[in-house]
């Protein structure tokens, strides 16, 4: 089992911290750029991409709304490798650990173009979706508040929210250790918050505004102490709001059903 000796190199430590950080500030520039030259194609899932390019943005996206929320699992995993380094151990550089977080975000991106271009499909040929994208887009609203309280979110989020933990009881030396912890981290991340980022599909895509509230609501769950109070909060909200649009009571910033 890892020990997680006392940090021996704090600018290592703050060097990670502000590349992950001026990452995602990039990535949120690309973002904010490429949906102020969308146009029309927002009203499509796919915002009219080809799968390369929809994976690109997806990537982009994940850095820019994944890196600040899993910045405290990053750096719990460098301080034990620092220490196995101090103490002349096998050690395996954090890039290792978060390329294969990004990785295994990356292929839920090619499961949701799946998902998009499937919607899509299913949308041209039944005029029924179109019709109703209002209320099925308030439906995923009201599915993703219902599962913001499973066991199945608790669990991966106590998982998020426990970086000490989880390094210790899920270590593996070596390199393929690593990819194997980064991959396990990822599942769980996916796990907490797959979700709330089902509901970019409804609220639109590229909506940078309902992205940064999302990467704030994924920071609180996972790192202030009423985590699990705030994950509750968010169900109801997005419980009432969903229920709101189904019936016609509010409407969504737009529908990307078409």
């Amino acid at each position: 089992m890892a020990q997680a000796a006392p940090y021996p190199h704090a600018r290592e430590r703050y060097l990670i911290l502000v590349t992950l950080l001026t990452l995602a500030a990039v990535a949120w520039a690309v973002l904010w750029w490429q949906s102020s030259t969308s146009g029309d194609t927002m009203m499509s899932l796919t915002m009219g991409m080809s799968a390369p390019l929809f994976i690109a943005v997806w990537i982009v996206m994940m850095v820019a709304m994944m890196f600040p929320t899993a910045a405290p699992m990053i750096l719990m995993f460098q301080r034990v490798q620092a220490g196995r380094r101090a103490r002349q151990q096998s050690h395996v550089g954090v890039w290792l650990f978060t390329g294969t977080y990004l990785v295994i975000w990356s292929i839920a991106g090619v499961a949701a173009y799946g998902a998009a271009t499937g919607a899509g499909h299913l949308a041209d040929r039944y005029m029924w979706l179109m019709d109703h994208a209002e209320q099925i887009g308030g439906g995923v609203l009201v599915a993703a508040g219902i599962y913001q309280l499973t066991p199945l979110k608790y669990a991966c989020l106590s998982k998020c929210r426990s970086p000490m933990s989880f390094v210790m009881r899920s270590w593996r030396d070596g390199a393929a250790g690593t990819v194997r912890m980064g991959a396990e981290h990822a599942v769980y991340c996916l796990g907490c918050c797959w979700f709330l980022f089902a509901i970019l599909f409804p609220l639109g895509i590229m909506n940078v505004g309902i992205m940064a509230l999302i990467t704030v609501l994924i920071f609180a769950e996972k790192s202030l102490p009423g985590g699990q109070r705030i994950a509750m909060v968010a169900a109801a909200a997005l419980v009432v709001y969903g229920a709101a649009v189904t019936f016609g009571i509010a409407t969504l910033p737009g529908t990307t059903m078409a």
